[in-house]
């Protein structure tokens, strides 16, 4: 078959919206770098955003505790049955002992070695729901919050660097919970009860010295922790950098293949990596010293206290066992206490990247529906609702206005085309009618309703709109056309392609409905891109139509047939079509000309022609131009 490699997609901005006007780059051309974050949550913030995702199975978190209570308690319990044991197997112990004593407690330290195993799991086992369920909650969030941003928020990030701050932070959930419950909360547990043993069966010196050995230990690990955690947040910073320039290179390779730029493409890219690598070397080296200061705290208390207990053995005050429990004791606390040095960092790196996720929830919604907004009702479903723009006023940036105190009215059943030079303003209407922004001022309505006073679910419902660039789904023909009515059954879908013009070519494709059509389409011409988008659109039904320049990437022969069909189609249908080639909207009802954000004039064709200004000139132009490319 084939399918064709097509013409290029464009800029990343139509990788996330529909609308593809000159102001619309301008806009991102502007605004293409992500703002760095300023401010940071501290790690209690984070962590209490994060409870009610995990409180969500209040049980659960309850039994996992007290499972985690009940190992600690069983391993506490080792050593002191290990010290019973060599105690009872003293050369001084009588033979009766020799042979039952040290066979029960040999019994105790397995059911106690195996105890401590079987709440650990079971503790595991029970958290792990907790966490996928916090885990798919957050992301699921955070990917709804970013479907309601604003086209604004869309254009002025990149989805690279969106996706992978998702991708760390539902990463950090699991490893911050994992961490917290079975590393370092049991292990602060485990001290305490140890503390408490010490202090209540042996010298005040063992816990004091475990304790000292534990404080230095945590400030130490927290202040140059503190001060890695800035090398972490940059590095994260510059990897997503290089990530954004990844994508963004990639999104565009056609782009780059055309202009030769693959060495460019590559020297940006690597000049990223070196910035994250120097980074990384940083932080490594700084790994390196807390580890050795670590290490040095740890020797130093485990050394003190084994002295202690030597001492107690020389003088008769402590037993052999003494000896063996205390040395197991502290073991037992400084392996975990070790690895609680990485787990601390971890817990650090992770509150860090969950911030960052948590930032995408902080973004505010600029077009928000008020509360118990009802929804679009369109008097006439089958001919379309009537538009009116009373008076309005919009601009991107505060400085460059758009539109500039716009009126008109789109009749119910008519169609209107609004043309003019790039720039004009034109694909603004489209996105203000969409309500991808709310007018500075005055006031759209639909049927005598306020879009800023219906919901946004039910006014997107009843337009549709084929777009000038489609951008299409990683998925099949069939999926994208049936993207327009979810539930549609494949008759519909069917008769939708045949509408657009698309049966013929789905016909000679191996794998028909089901044939791919790649990365945002790039598997298919422009033009067989544009009849899919009509075929989804026509599927949806919706009350009223929006073409903006929809046949623009058709040949001629197609662009007349498809023309037919959309005139057809949007007959008796509330229209609105932004359009570039005058010779596709001369059966319009109302024709507005617009230029610098203003319209200049309004008309039906025969009647602009015959007022000889704008309108004319241009549909003077382009027939010249017709002309002089047929000759």
């Amino acid at each position: 078959m084939a399918t064709r490699q097509g013409k290029a997609c464009g800029a990343l901005q139509f990788f996330v919206h529909p609308f593809t006007g000159n102001d619309a780059l301008r806009r991102h051309s502007q605004t293409n770098h992500e703002p760095e974050h300023t401010t940071y949550r501290s790690d209690w913030q984070v962590i209490s955003e994060l409870l009610p995702y995990l409180l969500a199975y209040k049980w659960r978190v309850a039994f996992a505790l007290a499972c985690m209570a009940l190992a600690k308690f069983a391993n506490l319990g080792v050593p002191i049955v290990l010290k019973d044991l060599v105690n009872a197997l003293d050369v001084n112990t009588v033979a009766n002992a020799l042979l039952v004593v040290p066979i029960g407690l040999i019994v105790a330290y397995g059911l106690l070695r195996l105890s401590t195993s079987l709440f650990t799991e079971l503790r595991e086992a029970l958290f792990a729901r907790v966490t996928q369920h916090a885990v798919r909650q957050i992301a699921l969030n955070v990917f709804n919050h970013l479907h309601r941003l604003s086209l604004n928020f869309h254009l002025s990030r990149q989805t690279g660097g969106v996706s992978r701050d998702i991708e760390r932070g539902t990463r950090a959930i699991q490893t911050l919970v994992s961490f917290s419950l079975y590393s370092i909360f049991p292990t602060f547990f485990e001290f305490a009860l140890v503390l408490g043993f010490l202090a209540i069966y042996y010298d005040i010196w063992f816990s004091l010295i475990t304790l000292i050995a534990l404080v230095l230990y945590i400030i130490f690990t927290v202040v140059v922790t503190e001060w890695r955690t800035k090398l972490r947040r940059r590095m994260n910073q510059l990897d997503t950098r290089a990530n954004q320039k990844a994508v963004d290179s990639l999104l565009n390779f056609e782009t780059v293949k055309y202009f030769g730029n693959e060495q460019y493409e590559a020297q940006r890219y690597d000049s990223s990596l070196q910035k994250y690598q120097q980074a990384a070397i940083l932080s490594q080296k700084s790994l390196a010293a807390l580890n050795l200061g670590q290490q040095v705290i740890i020797s130093v208390g485990l050394v003190l206290v084994v002295w202690r207990a030597s001492v107690g053995v020389a003088n008769g005050s402590l037993t052999l066992g003494d000896l063996v429990l205390v040395n197991t004791l502290m073991i037992q606390l400084y392996m975990p206490l070790n690895f609680l040095g990485m787990v601390y960092r971890e817990f650090k790196q992770s509150t860090t990247d969950i911030d960052r996720m948590f930032k995408l929830l902080d973004e505010s919604e600029e077009v928000i529906d008020r509360p118990g907004a009802p929804t679009l009702i369109v008097r006439q479903p089958e001919r379309g609702p009537t538009v009116v723009f009373d008076r309005v006023s919009f601009s991107y940036n505060p400085d460059r206005p758009v539109l500039k105190d716009i009126s008109f009215a789109i009749e119910s059943g008519t169609t209107t085309a609004v043309v003019g030079r790039s720039g004009a303003g034109k694909s603004t209407l489209a996105r203000l009618l969409f309500r991808f922004y709310d007018v500075q001022s005055g006031v759209i309505r639909l049927d005598d309703q306020d879009l800023r006073e219906v919901t946004q679910s039910s006014l997107r419902q009843a337009i549709g709109i084929v777009p000038q660039d489609t951008v299409l789904f990683n998925d099949t023909i069939g999926y994208n056309i049936r993207y327009g009515q979810p539930t549609a059954s494949d008759e519909q879908v069917h008769a939708a392609a045949r509408a657009a013009q698309l049966e013929s070519f789905i016909a000679q494709l191996p794998q028909g409905y089901d044939t791919p059509v790649g990365e945002r389409g790039l598997k298919l011409s422009g033009g067989e891109k544009q009849r899919l988008a009509i075929a989804r659109t026509l599927l949806k039904q919706p009350a009223m139509l929006v073409f903006d320049e929809a046949t623009s990437a058709l040949d001629s022969r197609t662009e007349r047939a498809l023309q037919a069909e959309l005139w057809r189609l949007a007959r008796n249908r509330t229209t609105l079509i932004v359009a570039h080639r005058l010779s596709t909207i001369v059966h319009a009802d109302q024709i507005l000309v617009m230029e610098a954000g203003r319209i200049v004039e309004a008309g039906s064709h025969k009647a602009l022609l015959a007022r000889n200004e704008v309108y004319a000139q241009m549909w003077q132009m382009q027939l010249s131009q017709a002309k002089k490319a047929e000759h």
